[in-house]
């Protein structure tokens, strides 16, 4: 069995004898002499990378993307009977940290210190605004209403750094109930929860049922002073809707790694907005326990047994 390896992590899977392991590089098309490989795995590759490789690795059986969401995988266009397994659980603890430093960015108004630096700026007036009563959930974890909707794996390691900071976390889901000590709702009493929100992070996955599904109706329920974060895909979030918002000044700002369009365009609205603040899709970064899985997923896949984190398409 031959399995392909992208050039752009360092991976050293465990492998059993019988797979032979080839390096390729994702910035150009997979050389002729491999295109009967039985296995590819991926990250970060392009777009026309990835089809062109669904095209023309005719012998494939099985793609592993190293990315938590498959969807750049399933849109390439791999034959309808070649598995494809995703990466999730390799990126929770990278992007929950960079969720928070996020989230403690927007609420200590980071984006506005550092522009008072730029101008060489003492901003006093920070100081009162952080310490007034009235804008105590404003400038703070502590006490704050944090609401994290599509609380999977990154929400489970992300809701503890958040308590421990004293902020309150309710999470939204396709099934209620308590996990790691956070009240989990359905979507059905999701709206019930906007209205006292003052961070919402979004870590939706992109398909056809979330597409914009942080739209104008979820923002006009938001409390005027709250913050959007999102980290899940840009597909989930109304860019449109997202702008008017800030510019009619109905949220507080907005903290973005992904974006419908990525690299996100020059003549993007988002750029030039005061309360933005823009990260260029490097909240995951490193998939740690690539290697792990993938050896878990050869042996099962060489076993004839169920490989983890398939993806149903």
């Amino acid at each position: 069995m031959k399995l392909l390896l992208p050039d752009s992590v360092d991976l050293d899977p465990a492998l059993p004898g019988g797979v032979a392991a080839v390096r390729y590089a994702i910035g150009r098309p997979i050389p002729e002499e491999h295109t009967d490989a039985d296995v590819l795995v991926v990250w970060n590759n392009p777009g026309d990378q990835l089809r062109d490789a669904a095209a023309r690795l005719k012998q494939l059986r099985w793609v592993q993307t190293l990315a938590a969401g498959p969807d750049a995988v399933v849109a390439a266009g791999f034959a309808p009977d070649v598995v494809i397994t995703s990466g999730r659980g390799l990126h929770d603890a990278t992007v929950a940290e960079h969720t928070l430093a996020l989230t403690l960015a927007a609420v200590r108004h980071l984006h506005l210190l550092a522009r008072a630096q730029q101008a060489r700026h003492w901003a006093e007036e920070m100081r009162e605004l952080q310490a007034a009563p009235a804008t105590r959930r404003f400038y703070t974890l502590r006490d704050a209403h944090v609401v994290i909707w599509g609380f999977g794996g990154i929400a489970v390691a992300l809701a503890p750094l958040l308590t421990a900071l004293g902020a309150r976390v309710t999470g939204v889901a396709r099934s209620a109930g308590t996990r790691e000590g956070v009240e989990v709702v359905t979507e059905d009493a999701f709206p019930a929860l906007l209205p006292d929100t003052d961070v919402l992070i979004n870590i939706l996955p992109a398909t056809p049922a979330t597409a914009q599904a942080l739209n104008e109706e979820i923002l006009d329920q938001l409390p005027d002073h709250a913050w959007i974060v999102n980290v899940g895909r840009g597909a989930t979030l109304d860019e449109e809707a997202l702008l008017d918002a800030l510019r009619e000044g109905t949220i507080g700002g907005a903290a973005l790694d992904v974006f419908e369009t990525e690299p996100l365009p020059d003549d993007s609205g988002l750029w030039n907005e005061p309360n933005v603040i823009i990260t260029p899709h490097v909240a995951g970064g490193r998939p740690i326990g690539a290697s792990e899985l993938i050896s878990e997923n050869v042996a099962a896949f060489e076993a004839g047994t169920p490989l983890r984190n398939v993806v149903d398409r």
